[in-house]
């Protein structure tokens, strides 16, 4: 059984992680860390895990986690940095689920994120957890930094085409939306249902957080820098992404579906619908899949990908899940294979 800790176990990804792993048949939860809800049973914070964790809060003891196999972190950016180096060292391998080991380079992340890299020497190391492009490296890494959620949808819509070169990469443009439950689950009044429900609205224009991530991963994928328009939306829903995608074809293709069936023919978690379809998030809730579609309307020079994820499960907690799997050699699916929940 692979031991494993979680540090930071409170917020929405952390209790997604926490029925993920709590139901993975060769995981043995050995510590879930809250300062805040130090000795708090996890069972009477979320109520939907009485029965199958027993654990309770503690405060963050090294030592512990140390004997770990694996710790994941679903802390707030800025706090896996500062205990990886000391994890590492101690033979344990970690996955954050923040954003502190995605960007490599260190100004680039200082300026986004607004404080100095407390291990920038560790940035060339950790492994960018998006399974669907670098499988192989994740096998053999120590340090994962697990995809943001509106990186996850986007780059996986958009990355047959880069990886072709049949688009213009320097004029992308990505539409998404998300739900209340990616502000996380510190109160705010932004997220607030009065304030939420029955509106819709555009935020971080002028340039999101995950922007210099998305560019990061698209450029890797058509081996060239992009120019890439990113507008999130909030929406009055509690889980889910849709990312509307939009490219410019600079080479002729014979079939957009094909291409797309192809490059993801041997992905457990990425599945394209027929031509002609529309992914609806709610199809996606719970379960660690991305689904697509792609479309070219009136047969014109313009592609328009659709992209959807749960942002709490293949844009966070799930992915970490798929990646610590493909850490110690697990088949991948492995406590994954849940079904999607509807209504």
């Amino acid at each position: 059984m692979i031991k494993a800790g979680i540090v930071g176990g409170t917020g929405y990804t952390g209790v997604e992680l926490l029925r993920l792993l709590a139901g993975h048949p060769d995981v043995a939860l050995q510590a879930i860390t809250s300062r805040s809800e130090n000795g708090l049973a996890v069972a009477e914070m979320f109520p939907n895990l009485r029965g199958h964790v027993t654990l309770r809060f503690t405060e963050p003891d090294m030592k512990i986690l140390s004997a770990c196999d694996v710790v994941f972190f679903a802390t707030p950016n800025g706090i896996a940095m500062q205990h990886a180096p000391a994890l590492l060292e101690a033979g344990v391998r970690v996955i954050d689920l923040a954003a502190d080991f995605r960007l490599k380079d260190a100004a680039e992340w200082e300026k986004w994120y607004g404080q100095p890299h407390a291990c920038s020497e560790l940035l060339a190391e950790a492994v960018y957890g998006l399974p669907e492009v670098n499988r192989d490296a994740i096998t053999a890494a120590r340090l994962v930094a697990n995809p943001g959620c509106y990186p996850t949808a986007v780059q996986l819509g958009f990355l047959p085409l880069l990886e072709g070169g049949l688009i213009d990469a320097d004029h992308l443009i990505a539409d998404a939306k998300s739900g209340v439950s990616g502000a996380g689950r510190k109160p705010s009044v932004a997220t607030l249902l009065g304030e939420a429900s029955e509106s819709f609205k555009a935020y971080a224009v002028p340039g999101h957080r995950h922007l210099p991530e998305i560019r990061q991963g698209l450029q890797q994928a058509g081996n060239r820098p992009v120019g890439l328009t990113f507008v999130p939306h909030l929406t009055p829903m509690i889980r889910g992404i849709h990312a509307t995608l939009y490219a410019e074809l600079r080479a002729e293709v014979e079939d957009l579906q094909v291409l797309y069936e192809q490059r993801y023919q041997a992905e457990p978690f990425v599945d394209v619908l027929p031509a002609g379809a529309h992914p609806e998030t709610r199809s996606v809730r719970g379960a660690n899949t991305c689904r697509m579609a792609v479309h070219r309307p009136q047969e014109g020079g313009t592609v328009v990908v659709l992209s959807v994820i749960d942002n709490l499960v293949k844009g966070a907690a799930g992915q970490a899940v798929q990646n610590m799997n493909i850490m110690f050699g697990l088949a991948e699916t492995a406590g994954l294979d849940n079904i999607a929940l509807l209504p």
